[in-house]
């Protein structure tokens, strides 16, 4: 006898997908965010929502979120990403939007997924809109929304910070799978000792990966007596390595690297070495960190130690004379040398201060004394009168002297600090400053 035309079709989508949940009380994580009794719950608990972007990696419940709240609000979602989407399906958003609105009285939630690939006239397409409240605005991104997104768009939707998962957010949502999902709840799977914090390890916070490696484990076990183990053999094949979570020019680039400079400026070699190692584990270009630590040479070691600049040159030429697997070598010597150097920002601040005044002060002339004279008019007009030259003064010092304009003849931007180097530096400009205070020759004097 037929089935009378009714087709069982097993669920083919990915087990992620499968366990999306559609609701708050299914939603795993971010309890600083959802627990019971904070306000974001409570709001999309009772239906109330307004625009906001969530900000966070991926796999933490960003989309899943935004159809949570469209669930709870009963509003039309419309789903879109900014990878693929462009100014004439933002139109057909905004139409579809107040044909829900007008015609059936019933709003549009309208979630954006990577809304951070969306250029400024694209973000500004979406303002006028969210303005009039054609629809709610959801906006999800990986990147940094300071940086990422309009201020306009900024000041219309709040911005929530979702964070990676925790293992035990992340067991939860394994054990969640074995128990309610339609296909493995029918098998008796068995997890070996360690596989789940394997599992979570591996996942790095992502609850999406998490569940394919589960899924992608189960695919290769092979049935034994009516079960299913998921043993070291197994993860062997589905986890060879752990990869490194690292994204060139997203946000985790840039924390590993200010993770970096601020363990070698904080004179922790350890950290700065193990940062280095995270940046070459995730793929990362050991030349950038080469670049890095000659900018840390400057910035933050200076003239308490002015060989780290040579040091770290070298590291950069070693790399490109040998290779990487030396080259990587030397830039972790250089990393430890420069991590271990005095520290000093005085030169930093010193070009900084300097800066800021040549660029905001008046362009005072350069003094008579300090001009240059080539010719007999030049010399006439008093180019180089009394100027004193250095070396044939005591100590080679022009006791006395001014290398500033005028008005700013006394300012000092170079403080040397008393570690490394800089100590004896400091010493020898006290001293030079001393002979000053006791020279009668001072430029600029009045009579």
């Amino acid at each position: 006898m037929s089935n009378l035309g009714f087709n069982f079709a097993p669920d083919v989508r990915p087990l992620a997908a499968r366990m999306r949940p559609t609701s708050l009380e299914q939603y795993i994580g971010q309890q600083h965010l959802l627990s019971h009794d904070k306000p974001l719950y409570q709001a999309i608990l009772a239906g109330r929502c307004h625009s906001l972007i969530l900000w966070g990696p991926p796999g933490v419940g960003k989309t899943t979120l935004a159809q949570i709240i469209a669930n709870h609000a009963d509003a039309a979602l419309i789903q879109m990403s900014a990878v693929t989407a462009g100014i004439k399906d933002i139109r057909d958003a905004v139409s579809e939007a107040k044909n829900n609105l007008e015609g059936r009285g019933q709003r549009t939630l309208l979630f954006v997924d990577e809304v951070h690939r969306f250029n400024k006239s694209q973000q500004d397409a979406f303002l006028p809109h969210i303005e009039d409240g054609t629809f709610i605005f959801v906006g999800a991104t990986t990147e940094n929304p300071s940086f990422a997104l309009n201020n306009a768009i900024l000041s219309r939707a709040r911005v929530y910070v979702l964070k990676s998962l925790q293992d035990a957010d992340l067991n939860l949502v394994i054990e969640r799978a074995l128990k309610n999902d339609d296909e493995l709840s029918t098998k008796t799977i068995i997890l070996a000792d360690n596989a789940k914090s394997a599992l979570c390890q591996a996942s790095d916070g992502d609850a999406r990966k998490v569940l394919n490696l589960l899924e992608q484990a189960i695919d290769l076990t092979v049935e034994q007596n009516g079960q299913y183990l998921v043993d070291e053999h197994v993860l062997s094949q589905v986890l060879p390595t752990h990869l490194a979570k690292y994204d060139k020019g997203g946000d985790e680039f840039y924390d590993l690297i200010s993770a970096f400079h601020k363990s070698v400026r904080g004179s922790s070699p350890d950290g700065a070495l193990y940062w280095y190692c995270r940046i070459l584990a995730g793929g990362g270009d050991p030349l950038y960190v080469a670049r890095r630590l000659l900018a840390i040479a400057t910035e933050d070691i200076g003239n308490a130690d002015p060989r780290a600049m040579e040091v770290a040159l070298n590291a950069w030429d070693i790399f490109q004379r040998v290779g990487p697997s030396e080259g990587e070598r030397a830039i972790a010597q250089a990393t430890i040398y420069l991590a271990s150097a005095p520290k000093s920002n005085a030169v930093y601040d010193a070009f900084k201060q300097a800066k800021r005044d040549a660029q905001n002060e008046p362009s005072y002339p350069v003094p008579e004394h300090l001009r240059n004279a080539p010719t007999n008019l030049m010399k006439d007009l008093g180019y180089g009168a009394e100027y004193r030259y250095a070396h044939n003064e005591e100590g080679a010092y022009a006791a006395g002297e001014k290398y500033l304009p005028e008005p700013i003849a006394d300012t000092q931007y170079y403080f040397p600090t008393d570690r490394g180097l800089e100590q004896k530096i400091k010493q020898k400009l006290d001293y030079l400053k001393q002979r000053d205070h006791q020279s009668d020759l001072k430029r600029y004097d009045k009579p």
